[in-house]
């Protein structure tokens, strides 16, 4: 019989488990590890797949120029002209992943930004009165 039987009964509560959940540190650690992977391998594949479309956009700008100038179309250089805005949008995304990239980075590696350290003055108000004209003396002198 637990010593807060009669306690509980009092009370008209039910007791609390004593038993504390066994947390697996490995487990948490695997856990961190393979995000942190995972973000590095989302990260490859979408620089990978950023350099691709920008690649494939550049060669697709050439060839609608030159066809925009064969034709002298206007829809023909209209085009061309969404081209190079869209390749220009991908570079922009690109610089963004490495931005991102960083800010995840800095993240984790984040500790304590600002210390504060508080003085604090332990005695009477008479002590603190002779402190106070003692540094005023000096000052002066």
């Amino acid at each position: 019989m637990d010593k807060y039987d009669k306690l509980n009964d009092t009370f008209d509560v039910e007791p609390i488990s004593s038993e504390i959940e066994k947390v697996d540190v490995k487990k948490q650690i695997d856990k961190y590890k393979s995000s942190a992977e995972d973000i590095k391998k989302d990260y490859e594949y979408t620089r990978g797949n950023l350099y691709s479309i920008i690649e494939k956009g550049q060669e697709a700008i050439n060839g609608i120029l030159e066809i925009a100038q064969e034709s002298e179309m206007p829809r023909a250089y209209e085009v061309a002209g969404q081209l190079i805005k869209n390749v220009s949008d991908a570079t922009d995304k690109l610089l963004d992943l490495q931005k991102k990239l960083k800010d995840v980075n800095e993240e984790e590696n984040k500790g304590p930004t600002s210390v504060t350290n508080n003085a604090l003055f332990v005695g009477s108000t008479a002590d603190l009165q002779k402190m106070l004209k003692k540094a005023n003396k000096d000052i002066n002198t």
